[in-house]
């Protein structure tokens, strides 16, 4: 077995582990740092939408020996509109202007010709009018809706309301660190990125849905034990789908950096960079998210139930009495301030001390039989 395949096993065992769930303040304030940069980039340079939802005209040449650059100044020459310029992996050129009519598309189409040196006829010019990507994001925004409306409606289901609950703040922090991205680097925003995050949305959920399948069959009847809080755990079943949730994600995102580095950086694709930037954010803020945020917030929201306030107070008063494994500084404070008020443990916790997995350790002593008097 690998060394990476030991440390999964013995992460599912709950042999290794790291406190996830404890550090959740930590990772709460990272990702609130995360979330409040990518907004005021929104805020402050905002997005660079494509001609598509600005309107304009588009003009793709065959392959010439004109520079991007060259084509650039000309194109800005006879429309008087900065244009946007891209190289295509056939050797031709992507020209964009926007704010461009009908009745002016004709002239600045053939004046790009002889600045270019190229046939009229070569040219393959586009009138986009801006309804149709106004058109584009309405629906977008319709289908962004309904979904989030079917996970949660789904999630409460099939788990709890509070795992739904978490699963959609997920599932916002993601979308919101994905659109900052695109306006801190500014990518432009095309139909191919509104393609791109509506699919991240998908692999966005499936690390959640795994971890809180496990964690919905790991806390099945967990108030009839003493050993472990919600908390608690909620951790080992994130340290047990850990290593799945790395593979899983780094082979996803394997194809995508290819599309994003050498398809969009070195074939010159601009399609390929709309989809993949998206795609490569999102899957990399999906897999965090579902570790970092989801999941210790579901522990959250759960240990405010009376019945896990109920459990915890009873797993640290017998922490405190020595029965079970070592405890923290913040427990030890806790267990000292319940255990004068802590019931004697029920027949369920009778029953979880010699039925629970690695409870004893050594051999147990047995009590003393009586000698009877001799007479």
């Amino acid at each position: 077995m690998s060394r990476l395949g030991s440390m999964g096993a013995r992460l599912y065992r709950g042999e290794v582990g790291y406190d996830f769930v404890g550090k959740r303040k930590l990772w709460y304030g990272v990702s609130i740092l995360i979330t409040i940069t990518a907004i005021l980039g929104l805020v402050v340079q905002g997005l660079n939408l494509g001609i598509e939802f600005k309107g304009g005209l588009v003009v793709t040449t065959p392959k010439t020996s004109v520079s991007a650059e060259q084509a650039r100044e000309a194109a800005e020459e006879v429309s008087g509109h900065l244009p946007i310029v891209q190289e295509l992996g056939s050797g031709g050129l992507r020209i964009q202007i926007s704010d461009v009519g009908t009745g002016e598309a004709d002239r600045i189409t053939g004046e790009l010709a002889q600045e270019l040196k190229v046939p009229a006829g070569d040219l393959n010019a586009d009138i986009v009018g801006p309804s149709w990507g106004e058109q584009i994001a309405n629906k977008a925004w319709m289908g962004l809706g309904i979904f989030m409306v079917l996970v949660v409606v789904y999630l409460a289901i099939a788990f709890e309301w509070r795992m739904a609950v978490a699963a959609l703040i997920a599932l916002i922090h993601d979308i919101t660190i994905t659109v900052g991205i695109y306006a801190l680097v500014g990518f432009e925003v095309t139909p191919g990125t509104v393609i791109g995050l509506l699919t991240i949305l998908g692999y966005s959920l499936y690390d959640t849905v795994v971890v809180f399948d496990s964690l919905k069959e790991s806390s099945k009847d967990i108030t009839k034990q003493t050993r472990y809080t919600y908390s608690e755990v909620a951790n080992r079943s994130i340290n047990g789908t850990l290593v799945r949730s790395i593979n899983t994600t780094v082979v996803a995102l394997l194809p995508v950096a290819g599309l994003l580095f050498i398809g969009g950086g070195v074939l010159g694709a601009g399609m390929l960079n709309d989809i993949s930037l998206s795609l490569f954010v999102g899957l990399a803020a999906g897999a965090y998210s579902s570790i970092f945020i989801a999941t210790p917030l579901v522990a959250d929201l759960k240990e405010r139930e009376p019945q896990m306030k109920a459990l915890r107070k009873r797993v640290l008063a017998k922490r405190a009495k020595g029965e079970s494994g070592e405890q923290g500084p913040e427990d030890a404070r806790l267990a000292d301030e319940t255990a004068a008020s802590a019931d004697e443990p029920d027949e369920a916790d009778e029953a979880d001390d010699t039925t629970a997995a690695g409870a004893v350790v050594g051999p147990r002593r047995q009590p003393a039989r009586g000698r009877g008097r001799r007479r």
